[in-house]
């Protein structure tokens, strides 16, 4: 059986901590698409962990984690994250990386910073992770494939045809020092002995699992609103966020995902640019930022801090819906307990006209939020278990949620630990 986790909205919602308690019951976990540009954070009895390329099972002992072919690896970044767990006295993970994957290049993250710094102003908030330019090579078909690392003969070709086309960028549009075709096979070569120990035929390794009724998670970066197909173009992610591309970053069946968990926060925040309707600032903004996550609301990769705002049914419902939610996570909803309201948005308001449908990004520039305000609940809710328990109006903000984006929330989050849940 196949499970996904996915997020909701911007990303930022919590997926680390839910891959990281569902691992708990599966064999494999998979991360299917992105890179090193977005990280989930995990508090367990190792410590607190940021990461970044390493699927969140990578705690337990029983469990492979595999990285598939529709992420963008970076080895280097991969190589470092392992030492850094074991390190901290994790025992070593079992680790497999698809045949398949494509590689992050030093030049991806050079074309990242330079096309940010030219943009200026204009940017689109990128984290200089090179993940657009490794994107943009992977499907214009000049990237390097993991396995290709065994064959210099198609490296050397390869190799000088990136520094013949990259270097009208790096020279004439950036002003920068060329690529040299020398340089690029070091990196290469560098890179083959980092990940030889771990490279295998992933889509084959799953379809054995399958057959032996293993369970797979599959783990997503960021969320619904990232997408480039769905997502608030053109301040996407370049890979899809959604679960159903997680068959294809993988390489299992589509039919094989049974169960969609998508991970929605109790309130919303989100790292970089783009439209974002129901967001708040000043002092009410620093208040929830400073309160939000384990230890606030700052970008586990870039260390930013996050744009906050209050829960947004709309987006919320949309970013479930294109998900295919059988399941809703939702997550810090302890945070919220200093509040005596708490607002809600309910409804966009576009050009004089009330929605509750999610619109394209031009429409969405102009949406003003439709507010509902519910009572808060006045006290702390860590540490209960059952959802019974939860006080009255906890309760009620969770079922009006609940009604609002029309799927089932089945977990509850009420802490940064891996204990600190409630199922429903």
């Amino acid at each position: 059986m196949v499970e996904a986790v996915v997020g909701a909205n911007w990303g930022d919602e919590g997926k680390g901590k839910i891959t990281d308690m569902l691992a708990e019951n599966a064999d494999i976990i998979v991360r299917f698409q992105g890179g090193a540009n977005a990280g989930h954070t995990i508090v367990n009895k190792y410590g607190k962990f940021a990461l970044h390329t390493l699927p969140s099972g990578v705690f337990y002992q029983h469990t492979t984690s595999v990285i598939g072919s529709g992420v963008a690896l970076n080895i280097p970044i991969l190589i470092n994250e392992i030492k850094s767990i074991t390190d901290r006295g994790v025992p070593m993970p079992k680790i497999l990386v698809s045949d398949r994957a494509q590689i992050v290049m030093s030049y991806h993250i050079l074309l990242d910073q330079y096309e940010e710094e030219r943009l200026a102003g204009k940017s689109y908030g990128s984290t200089k992770s090179g993940i657009a330019p490794f994107y943009s090579d992977k499907y214009a078909k000049i990237g390097f494939q993991v396995s290709e690392l065994w064959d210099d003969a198609v490296l050397e070709e390869k190799a000088d045809k990136i520094c013949t086309l990259k270097n009208v960028l790096f020279e004439h549009l950036y002003h920068k020092e060329p690529l040299k075709k020398e340089d690029l096979m070091e990196e290469l070569h560098g890179y083959r002995e980092m990940i030889a120990p771990y490279v295998c035929d992933v889509s084959a390794f799953l379809d054995q699992a399958l057959r032996e009724q293993k369970t797979i998670l599959l783990e997503g970066q960021l969320g619904s609103l990232k997408d480039p197909d769905h997502g608030i173009y053109p301040m996407v992610t370049s890979s899809s966020t959604l679960a159903g591309f997680g068959a294809i970053g993988a390489g299992v069946p589509p039919y094989e995902i049974r169960k969609i968990v998508t991970v929605c926060k109790a309130y919303s925040s989100a790292v970089g640019a783009g439209e974002f309707v129901s967001e708040i600032f000043g002092d009410e903004a620093d208040e929830l930022r400073r309160r939000g996550g384990d230890g606030g609301e700052f970008g586990a990769t870039t260390g930013r801090p996050r744009r906050m705002g209050w829960f947004d049914c709309v987006a919320s419902r949309y970013g479930c819906r294109v998900q295919g939610t059988t399941d809703v996570a939702f997550t810090v909803l302890d945070v919220l307990g200093y509040l005596d309201e708490i607002p809600v948005c309910v409804a966009y308001e576009i050009d004089g006209e009330e929605t509750r449908d999610f619109p394209t990004t031009a429409r969405l520039g102009r949406a003003k939020p439709v507010w509902k305000t519910l009572p808060g609940w006045k006290c702390e809710i860590r540490g209960i278990r059952r959802y019974e328990d939860l006080p009255e109006n906890c309760r009620a903000y969770i079922e009006f949620i609940e009604e609002q984006i029309g799927y089932p929330i089945t977990m509850i989050s009420n802490g940064p630990g891996r204990e600190d849940i409630i199922y429903r």
